[in-house]
């Protein structure tokens, strides 16, 4: 078995239910400082054992979902986390009403996983007003959209 595949196999995802956003408050703390989960956000989580090592959130914004404050735990950084979510994501809940505002340097990855660089035009009004304050407080951010592969 390869260390992939291992790492793989070690992972639990789950849909955590609103009343364990504490949990997830104390995650955020620790790996993404100034994030705000809320109890009508679709949240992701793995565990390794009964650790959580990474988590995502979708917030609803009108008929959209915007990804947002996913985290890996620090220790947990560059063996395949993130990928292993994302590809959680992609087989289960992903939708073309999905978006994401990524960092440049991490367009590549949400990349790999259906998601594509728009112009800021093509977003629905109600995310385009938020991508806009995002980016006028200094954010450097690319507007992305999922498009799920039906080939």
């Amino acid at each position: 078995m390869s260390l992939e595949q291992k790492q793989m196999s070690t992972l639990h995802f789950e849909t955590l239910p609103p009343i364990k956003i504490p949990l997830i408050k104390r995650f955020y703390k620790q790996h993404y400082p100034g994030t705000k989960p809320k109890s009508d956000d679709l949240i992701i989580t793995a565990y390794e054992t009964h650790y959580m090592v990474a988590v995502v959130r979708f917030r609803h914004v009108a008929n959209y979902r915007l990804l947002t404050g996913m985290a890996v735990a620090e220790d947990k950084r560059y063996q395949g986390v993130g990928s292993q979510m994302l590809k959680y994501c992609q087989n289960t809940v992903l939708g073309n009403t999905d978006y994401c505002f990524a960092y440049q340097h991490l367009t590549p990855f949400y990349e790999r996983y259906g998601f594509h660089s728009i112009a800021t035009q093509e977003l629905p009004a109600e995310l385009k007003t938020l991508y806009l304050r995002y980016t006028e407080h200094g954010k450097s951010l690319i507007p992305m959209r999922y498009f799920r592969n039906n080939a």
